[in-house]
């Protein structure tokens, strides 16, 4: 088994680890779990995997923490950040620290899989999310210029409170309108409207 069929999980639950192991262990690779970020830290010391899936909401020492931590120290593994409680100022900050990409949970099988397969395959590729908005992308001609301007703070990582101090408006109206983009640009979740709306470098 080469490095590159390698893959580290992050998660204190035992079932998420063992789920997200059988799931890529029947796909062919070879998958190490871990139950916090520390073991994780000291694992990658001494051996870099293709791809890391954590999750961001592991006790201790946070699973962004970690990711920064890693990455700060040119990390090449691939990092994936995953969450139960996921909400779009948390996918912004995962991705902008790093993260390929997102998820959800419950998450899909077959997407995490494509999702890491095609990390894996592309090792070489540096472009990531930048935390900007794209210039273009799905349903953006249908958006009123406000939900541009709430779009713009989400996309910034700002939370509904911190988005309707930014523009004047109540975190119930930033919620109404970003229910509204969601709806107009296609987004299942939070995840997906960041994935969506944010451009590569």
């Amino acid at each position: 088994m080469s490095q590159a069929d390698e893959i580290f999980v992050v998660d204190d639950d035992a079932a998420v680890r063992e789920a997200l192991s059988t799931i890529l262990t029947m796909e062919g690779f070879d998958v190490t779990g871990f139950a916090d970020g520390n073991a994780l830290v000291t694992a990658v010391r001494s051996h870099v995997p293709a791809c890391v899936i954590l999750d961001v909401n592991i006790p201790g020492t946070s699973g962004l923490d970690v990711l920064k931590r890693l990455k700060a120290d040119a990390c090449p593994a691939a990092f994936f950040a995953m969450s139960g409680q996921a909400n779009i100022p948390m996918a912004v900050d995962a991705i902008r620290n790093g993260a390929v990409d997102f998820f959800e949970k419950p998450f899909d099988a077959g997407r995490i899989v494509g999702c890491v397969r095609e990390a894996i395959a592309d090792a070489g590729r540096h472009s990531r999310m930048t935390g900007q908005l794209a210039s273009h992308f799905p349903g953006m001609e249908l958006l009123t210029p406000r939900e541009r301007q709430v779009l713009e703070q989400i996309a910034g990582g700002s939370s509904n409170k911190e988005a309707g101090r930014a523009l004047g408006i109540s975190p119930r109206t930033v919620e109404v309108h970003r229910a509204r983009i969601m709806e107009k640009i296609g987004a299942r979740n939070a995840a997906n409207l960041v994935r969506i709306v944010l451009t590569e470098q």
